[in-house]
């Protein structure tokens, strides 16, 4: 692969991990207070919303895993990065439980075979050309989609629209990022069938405990990701800062895959998502133990610096303990990561509703993350490990 190839797919696994991703999964956190204003959502309501997206989230992934996945996997990335486009336009186009449900469902559901392919495709060919480096570029797309999205919903709102254009908004410009990606990724990367079919898959107990503390992650940072914006909004001395914090929180994530990589490269992989696990918990616990702007600002730095770089140096980790077909893997460490998403939001809504904050399970998003660094911990590091991790 040309030098150039290697920068355009990593440019592409930017824009495709940023239209799936950070606007397809993470819109809904900036949009969720107009939408629960003028429509009389609970907040169990809003966390049964954003659970049916990492239903689909698990069911996409388990999809993209399938090693008889029929067609090309560019058709199925690209199909996918569409239907992630189509149905957070649809948002805006409809008003009952039943329609957002099922809509975030499928919009969770292509985003998560749009990470594992992406993620299988642009780490592979990096990989190939020797330009591993490059795999920071595709894991930035997320938090560059939060900054592009955040930014979106709040000049539209400053502009006086309502949430249902917010939505329609947000999937156009995805669909614009679908288009750049077919654009940019050129023609001779792609998933070959023999790599997906060659190599035998092994689960030894490592494995199995990093999935486990993979899920917990998840369901760890996904309750202040899904609520910060809500959060901010109900409390009364912050009330208008939800959009600048949601900025934040993705300027914070575009560049932290890079920098735990860093730190990774250092440390090992191990010591480092557990020690990205323990910051993350200082951001879940900053943003319901000290409610003011501060508070606020330091949770969007902590969990916003985190989330990536630990999805990262899980998929790394994983990738190192287990030979052969990496979509599984991914799709292995995806599935865990979405159980955990599962739970996380009704698990706050049901809780918020009930006791009027988001404190308790937050503690519990705190004491999960936790667990997952004691996890990983159980585990020794290998030199393979290290050197697996992208600089």
């Amino acid at each position: 692969m040309r030098r150039n190839d290697a920068f355009r797919t990593a440019l592409a696994g930017l824009l495709a991990m940023a239209a799936a991703i950070g606007i397809g999964r993470f819109v809904y956190t900036p949009i969720v207070p107009a939408m629960i204003v003028a429509l009389g959502l609970s907040r169990s309501a809003a966390g049964l919303i954003a659970s049916a997206n990492f239903v689909g989230y698990l069911l996409g992934a388990l999809v993209a895993a399938w090693p008889n996945l029929p067609g090309s996997r560019r058709a199925w990335l690209f199909g996918s990065l569409a239907v992630s486009g189509l149905t957070t336009a649809g948002m805006g186009l409809v008003h009952t439980m039943g329609a957002f449900v099922l809509l975030r469902f499928a919009g969770g559901s292509a985003s998560a075979v749009v990470l594992v392919l992406a993620s299988a495709i642009v780490l592979e060919h990096l990989a190939q050309a020797r330009r591993a480096a490059l795999s920071s570029l595709h894991f930035a797309g997320v938090g560059c989609g939060i900054v592009a999205s955040a930014a979106l919903v709040a000049g539209l709102q400053v502009g006086g629209q309502d949430w249902s254009s917010l939505w329609e908004a947000s999937g156009i410009v995805s669909i614009g990022a679908t288009a750049a990606v077919a654009v940019l990724l050129p023609q001779s990367v792609r998933l070959t069938r023999r790599t997906v079919q060659q190599g035998s898959w092994r689960a030894d107990p490592a494995l199995i405990r990093l999935a486990v503390a993979y899920g917990l992650f998840g369901f760890g940072y996904v309750i202040t990701a899904t609520f910060l914006a809500l959060i901010v909004r109900t409390t009364p001395s912050i009330g208008g800062l939800e959009l600048v914090i949601w900025v934040v929180f993705g300027l914070a994530a575009a560049p932290s895959v890079a920098m735990w990589a860093w730190i990774a490269s250092r440390l090992g992989t191990i010591a480092t998502f557990a020690l990205a696990c323990v910051v993350e918990a200082c951001g879940v616990l900053a943003s319901v133990a000290w409610p003011g702007e501060a508070g606020a600002f330091l949770s969007a730095i902590l969990v916003g610096a985190t989330f990536m770089g630990l999805t990262a140096l899980g998929l790394v980790r994983a990738r190192a303990l287990a030979a052969g077909d990496p979509r599984r893997v991914l799709a292995l460490m995806t599935s865990a990561f979405g159980l955990g998403q599962i739970v996380g939001p009704s698990f706050a809504g049901l809780l918020s509703d009930r006791f009027g904050s988001f404190a308790i399970p937050s503690t519990a998003a705190i004491v999960a993350l936790l667990v997952a660094a004691g996890l990983v911990c159980l585990s020794p590091e290998t030199a393979a490990d290290s050197r697996a991790v992208p600089r």
